[in-house]
């Protein structure tokens, strides 16, 4: 038995090596077909593509099989694994570490490629080669930094009995599904890069190209929005501070992305409504992917601490800043050679559609911008004046908030413009009702609550504006007649308008609950005797006891404590504090008793002196909506991807190309 397992690793590793190769036949031999136009060669990427991904898919569940199976000849499944360990961390281990995750970041990518090769088929020949070709090149960078820097099959002559455990903070369901989703997400950008390079290289935009770029961001944008809320919902729950965002330079490199990858998704329209916003789009397409690698280099460099980063490995940072000059510096060459090939033709008035979606884009990328500075300043801090610099939320807070707030403001109303020219009075008219209804609220809450904060009334309007206006945009579709009528149209709308609204209402959803919770939640910390009853918030809670519990790879100090809300008991709850013996780190998990307008959140901490114990105790409301805003984001992104429109073939410009010809 232990032969065939060893032999499945060093499968696993020459598959990862023939992958390499296969990449880098992929990324010249189309690319020179396409440039030829040769159909022989061009045909090359297709089946190159499927290859690839599977070989590295080979590759992967390689690695997967030696971490179930605790193969402690790998060095890797030494550093992360343990025999005692669930198994449902077990694989999630293959990716909490840097060597692991890189690996699932190229499968990713194949992936994408390959997926491009199965869907492409309305793309003109020659695009579809250089976009696999591109994305190839891509594939042969990252497989050459996993093979020469950061090789996950690396053996042991001598084996350990035991591996030393993965790192207690990701040993949580959430951690487990976080990261292939933001992968998904970030890597998934790469194909909008792709897009982009081959397009100037074919020096070609036009809105064929809008509508296949679309569908990719926003595909990337939905896996992005889910795993950015799940890595929301972790930090909340296992951190044990209650917090939902810390502004964490890791958090950031995922977020950069997502802010680009809308503004991408809402300039793609007006390339391919209106043939406008060309090179913007464009520049918007190459950074969206380059803040995916400025974030890859964040979390692996080791130049910026985080309880997220990977590695503290200066070699590999230097690598992966090549791959980011290499394809960055590159591309922007292309970029500024091809400026030519990106005039735009559609014109439009000040008041337009295109208006709002440029006001849209601006604030996007510069809140972007923002968070950019505000994550990297500490390092050029350092590095050119010598100083320890720390930015925290304050910074952040100030600085990006107002942006939002302005994007929140306009965009109800630039959803519901015409294209090209439009009457600003004649689109606020149509949103009245909505406006009135979202001001009452945010005036009935003014006046209800408690403490004069104006945090909790503004985030109401604000989320209340936008699922309002969303709900006015589906009715204005609907065309005029009566109610009956009006719905049923409504109902048949395409799926592409009614996932705008939904992801519309879905963001007015997470403003309101960040805004609710940060404006209305109660903390209370302090020492308490075990039978003591103590109030917040007006919920009585009672530490009933305090046991030892051993877990099935930790050591527990487990709280029993009721929560009672006057004579009547609304919950029972078990906050714990770790200890993982083999990884020696203690962990919080917080008692968290979860309700649809607030959470009841309690955690346990050290014993104290006097025999009692410090406990903290947060009353959150709306805590749940953060994540229910992000769900229906991401349902309202699944909605339009799901839209016919988007599977019906946009290569009609693709006649207008030369036919290929045979390789002599």
């Amino acid at each position: 038995m232990p032969s065939i397992r060893h032999m499945i690793i060093e499968l696993g590793h020459f598959a990862l090596i023939l992958a390499f190769l296969v990449a880098i036949v992929q990324a010249v031999i189309p690319l020179v077909g396409a440039h030829k136009g040769w159909a022989n060669w061009m045909s090359v990427a297709e089946p190159a593509a499927s290859v690839q991904f599977l070989l590295t898919a080979f590759s992967f569940g390689a690695l997967t099989y030696a971490f179930v199976t605790s193969d402690f000849s790998l060095q890797l499944v030494v550093l992360n694994s343990h025999t005692a360990k669930p198994m449902l961390y077990k694989v999630s281990g293959v990716w909490g570490n840097h060597e692991g995750s890189m690996l699932l970041w190229v499968l990713i990518l194949t992936l994408f490629g390959a997926m491009a090769a199965w869907f492409g088929g309305n793309l003109p020949p020659s695009l579809r080669a250089r976009v696999l070709s591109v994305q190839s090149a891509i594939s042969v960078a990252f497989f050459a930094f996993i093979l020469f820097t950061s090789n996950p099959f690396t053996r042991l002559a001598t084996p350990p009995f035991d591996g030393q455990d993965l790192n207690p903070l990701l040993q949580d369901p959430g951690l487990a599904f976080h990261p292939p989703f933001l992968y998904l997400g970030y890597v998934g950008l790469s194909i909008c890069f792709s897009f982009a390079v081959a397009a100037l290289i074919e020096g070609r935009v036009d809105a064929a190209w809008g509508r296949w770029v679309r569908p990719w961001t926003l595909a990337a944008w939905i896996f992005l929005t889910i795993g950015i809320g799940l890595g929301s919902w972790w930090a909340y729950y296992e951190l044990g501070w209650g917090g939902f965002w810390f502004w964490d330079p890791v958090e950031n490199a995922s977020f950069m992305p997502w802010l680009i990858a809308v503004a991408l998704l809402h300039s793609a329209i007006v390339v391919e409504k209106r043939e406008s916003l060309k090179s913007w789009t464009m520049l918007l397409a190459i950074m969206a992917f380059g803040f995916s690698l400025i974030g890859t280099f964040i979390v692996r460099s080791g130049v910026i601490t985080s309880v997220h980063a990977f590695a503290n490995d200066p070699e590999r940072g230097v690598f992966i800043l090549m791959i980011l000059a290499v394809f960055m510096g590159g591309a922007l060459v292309l970029y500024a050679l091809r400026a030519s090939a990106l005039e735009a033709k559609g014109v439009f008035g000040v008041v337009s559609r295109e208006t709002a979606l440029v006001l849209n884009n601006i604030l996007l990328a510069v809140a972007a911008f923002v968070v950019f500075i505000g994550t990297i300043w500490p390092l050029i801090a350092e590095l050119f004046f010598d100083r320890k610099l720390s930015v925290g939320p304050p910074f952040f807070n100030m600085a990006f908030t107002p942006f939002m707030v302005a994007l929140a403001l306009i965009l109800p109303v630039g959803a519901i413009l015409p294209w090209k020219r439009a009457r600003l009075g004649r689109a606020l008219v149509q949103l009245r009702g909505a406006f009135v209804l979202a001001l009452a609220m945010a005036s009935v809450v003014w006046a209800m609550q408690a403490e004069r904060s104006v945090l909790g009334p503004v985030g109401l309007f604000l989320g209340a504006w936008l699922v309002s206006g969303a709900a006015v945009d589906l009715w204005i579709r609907s065309g005029r007649g009566a109610i009956g009528d009006r719905l049923r149209r409504m109902l048949r709308l395409p799926r592409a308008d009614w996932g705008k609204a939904v992801a519309h209402a879905g963001l007015g959803i997470t403003i309101f609950g960040i805004a609710g919770l940060l404006a209305w939640q109660h903390e209370d910390i302090r020492v308490t005797q075990i039978g003591d009853r103590f109030e917040v918030a007006g919920y009585g809670i009672v530490l009933d006891s305090v046991d030892r519990v051993e877990g099935p790879n930790y050591l527990s100090t487990m709280g029993t404590m009721t929560v009672w809300r006057g004579s009547k008991q609304i919950a029972k709850l078990h906050p714990e504090k770790r200890i993982y013996p083999v990884a020696k780190m203690p962990t919080t998990e917080a008692g968290i008793d979860s309700g649809m307008l607030r959470d009841i959140y309690l955690v346990i901490g050290d014993p104290q002196q006097d025999g009692g114990w410090a406990v903290r105790t947060y009353i959150k409301p709306l805590a749940n909506w953060i994540w229910s805003g992000a769900i229906i984001m991401a349902l309202g992104g699944g909605l339009s991807l799901s839209d016919r429109r988007y599977r019906v073939a946009a290569g009609a410009r693709k006649t207008g190309a030369a036919a290929p010809v045979p390789a002599e």
